[in-house]
This record gives C-alpha cells, sequence and structure tokens, in this order.
C-alpha cells in the first residue's frame, strides 16, 4: 500500500487517485483478515469477469451489483440527504421515462384496464406545511404481475402505468391506475446466481414511483411502498424507509379495490446544498 502511495505521487490530491487508495487499503485490509487462498481469489476474478461479460447496452450487470449489495442507495443517501420532515429521496430506476404524456387530474394511468382498481389522491407540500401549487407529479409503476410497460413492450400498450399530472393550486393531485405487484430482480446473470446462492433476496415489495418537481424547491424523486407486501422487511434494493410505507387499504362494496393517499414533502432548493441537490 505504502508503495503504491509512492508510485501515485502527486496525483494523491486528484479525487481518483484519493478514491483509489482508499479502496485498496481497505481491500487490503480484508484480504488480511479473510486471508483467502488462491483459488478462492481465482473464484473472486472469475465471477467479476462474469460480471462484465453480462454487461451491455440492454443489460447493465455492474449497476445490478451495485445496487444488490446496497451501494447505490448509499451514495444516494449521502449525496441526497434531506432535513428532518422532508420526504427520502431514492433512485429512479432503470424503468423510468421522462417522455410520460401530461394527463389531466382524475385520469387513469391504466392503458389495458388490467387489474385491480387503484385510486391515489396525494399533495405536495414545501417543508414549511405550505401547498406547492402547479407541481409537475410524474408516476410510473409495475403492472398487476410485476412487470413495467418497458419492460414488455409487445404486450402492455405504450406508456401504460405512467403519467404525469400538474397539482392544483394547494398542490393536491389525484388519479386512477391499478394495483402493483412486487416483483424479483433478474436471476439469470452471474449476480442474481450469487445471490441465490447465498440465500439473500431478490425480492422487491409492491410500490409506485414519483418524481415530483416544483420551482425553487429541490426535484424528489421516491417510491411508495404497501406496508403489507410480505417482502417489506428484505427489499432487495435497500430502498424501503419508515417515511415510505403507506396503506394500500381495502375499498369494499360494489367498487372494490385499493386506495392510496400520500404526501410529499420538498425542501427549498436554497435549503439543500448546491453539490447535494437531485438531478433532474
Amino acid at each position: 500500500m505504502h508503495d503504491l502511495a509512492n508510485r501515485l505521487g502527486d496525483v494523491t490530491a486528484q479525487r481518483p487517485a484519493q478514491g483509489l487508495l482508499t479502496l485498496v487499503g481497505h481491500l487490503h485490509s480484508a484480504i488480511a483478515e479473510l486471508r483467502p487462498t488462491a483459488d478462492e481469489l481465482k473464484a473472486v476474478l472469475d465471477f467479476l469477469t462474469d460480471v462484465g461479460h453480462s454487461a451491455h447496452a440492454r443489460r447493465q450487470e455492474w449497476v445490478l451489483l451495485a445496487d444488490v449489495i446496497g451501494v447505490s442507495t448509499l451514495v444516494e443517501d449521502l449525496n441526497c440527504a434531506r432535513p428532518e420532515g422532508a420526504t427520502p429521496n431514492s433512485l429512479p430506476g432503470p424503468f423510468y421515462r421522462p417522455d410520460a404524456p401530461d394527463l389531466p387530474l382524475g385520469a387513469n394511468l391504466s392503458r389495458d384496464g388490467r387489474g385491480q382498481p387503484l385510486s391515489v389522491t396525494g399533495r405536495v407540500l414545501s417543508l414549511d406545511g405550505s401547498g406547492v401549487a402547479g407541481a409537475m407529479v410524474e408516476v410510473w409503476h409495475a403492472n398487476f404481475e410485476g412487470l413495467y410497460e418497458n419492460q414488455e413492450p409487445d404486450h402492455q400498450p405504450e406508456f401504460n402505468l405512467r403519467g404525469r399530472f400538474r397539482a392544483d393550486a394547494d398542490g393536491r393531485f389525484h388519479f386512477m391506475t391499478v394495483m402493483p405487484k412486487g416483483y424479483a430482480l433478474p436471476s439469470d446473470g452471474p449476480v442474481g446466481q450469487l445471490m441465490t446462492a447465498l440465500g439473500l433476496c431478490l425480492e422487491r415489495p409492491a410500490h409506485v414511483h414519483f418524481r415530483v418537481t416544483a420551482e425553487g424547491h429541490d426535484v424528489l424523486t421516491t417510491h411508495v411502498f404497501d406496508r403489507e407486501d410480505p417482502a417489506i422487511g428484505h427489499d432487495a434494493l435497500f430502498g424501503v424507509k419508515p417515511e415510505l410505507l403507506a396503506d394500500f387499504a381495502v375499498v369494499p362494496g360494489p367498487d372494490a379495490g385499493r386506495r392510496l393517499n400520500v404526501e410529499f414533502v420538498l425542501v427549498p432548493a436554497a435549503v439543500v446544498p448546491r453539490n447535494r441537490r437531485s438531478k433532474p
């Protein structure tokens, strides 16, 4: 480690070099503690090689690896810290589409009518408790089988279960959709196979994604989870937080379905340090 630092010389003042030295230092400490054999090291290198071979334009196995070991969520939490009372930020995930259509309040996101009806009402607030007029609320989620529209474009209508709504003067919005189902991360690649072999969960509990944009406020990207989902205690991507749990309440009677009420608290841009703001 000391030799590596000497070889880097003056460039250690640069952040990439500092990061490399830190990572190598922790790696050397882990190796000294675990004392792997040459065969075990080869197995690790073979796994990393398989991850690289599985990463391409349509599938990013390296991102999946960062996700399942909690690195993606940790980096997001560190860079998008929110003050007390604000809704936590999260990653948008691979299924977000920035071109979702604008819809009027009350519209139905379901374009195929398949699934249990879900009525959603909500309000966008600023940190001081006032309603944020005209906030843009983007929504997307999986269908009743746990699949997103852009996962199976030949079986779901274009823009199914996604859209954008403009909140009213009091920051309120409402729309119809269907109850989403949780799903499992891919298990056919090296990352999924490793997690399965280690007995680790690949499941994600049912959730609805939201991205809220409003003038003068930091962008909020988050998701709301069904607190009754069986997988709620072991989300494979470490995205579940107490503030993001909600009741997808059963609506009895002839209009049987589910009902969800949400509230999002945005942070004024001046409160968030410039280098810690969410990126559009």
